[in-house]
């Protein structure tokens, strides 16, 4: 877990760009990416991400994220099991 440093958001791009290329459905929508840091200066995040097309987020890493979870999002999330599943899946 490290502060929030200006190359996270280029490599979350690749990735994004990687997945949504690789692993998206057609009918699904470009995936997102969510960085979670020890902490963020806002305004270096700014300037990070202000040319990035991507949908990209930075936050404070909370350790109980999933149970701070507004209701309407709970159950909406892929689990840990549905990441290994798909990427077991890839894989073959």
């Amino acid at each position: 877990m490290e502060a929030f440093e200006p190359e996270h958001a280029g490599k979350m791009n690749f990735y994004l760009t990687a997945v949504d290329e690789r692993m998206r459905h057609p009918d699904e929508k470009p995936s997102i990416g969510l960085l979670l840091c020890k902490d963020n200066d806002k305004l270096v995040v700014e300037y990070a991400l202000r040319d990035v097309h991507k949908p990209i987020g930075v936050a404070e890493w909370q350790s109980r994220l999933t149970e701070s979870l507004p209701e309407d999002l709970k159950g909406q999330l892929p689990t840990v099991e549905d990441f290994e599943a798909e990427l077991s899946r890839l894989r073959r």
